[in-house]
């Protein structure tokens, strides 16, 4: 139970600093990456401030022997670059900037009750499928 109570206060605080910072709003991320066009640099701050506090927290959380809320630390074990990463970056970044929402933004602005989200967040979802059954069958090939 403590868990999901963590869970569920983290998920609402990130989920309140991406409706601040504009994170929902689709025209503002499409005018962020709009370079040639209308250009408007206010994300850049968002993610600047991220990245500063990311930058440090993770450094000193890590000094840690374990998570506050786990017996071990959960962190990836890949660090190699893999065409499927870098095609996949690339899907990302093209959706993100044809929809306007990467997937957390999508998910806390359904709240809004706007037809174009929902439509948004049920092609992730289906994107998702599609490739879970893709790649099953591509394991099994190789």
């Amino acid at each position: 139970m403590k868990n999901a109570i963590a869970a569920f206060v983290v998920g609402l605080t990130f989920s309140i600093g991406l409706v601040i910072s504009g994170m929902t709003q689709p025209q503002k991320v499409i005018g962020f990456l709009d370079l040639f066009g209308s250009w408007d640099p206010s994300l850049m701050f968002v993610m600047v401030g991220a990245i500063a506090v990311h930058f440090v927290t993770y450094r000193l959380i890590r000094r840690r022997k374990s998570p506050l809320l786990d017996e071990t630390w959960h962190v990836p074990a890949k660090k190699e670059i893999t065409p499927s990463l870098v095609v996949g970056s690339l899907l990302f970044g093209a959706g993100w900037a044809l929809g306007g929402f990467c997937p957390g933004p999508a998910i806390t602005s359904l709240a809004a009750g706007q037809k174009q989200t929902l439509i948004f967040v049920i092609s992730m979802l289906l994107g998702m499928f599609i490739f879970r059954i893709l790649d099953k069958k591509m394991k099994f090939q190789r």
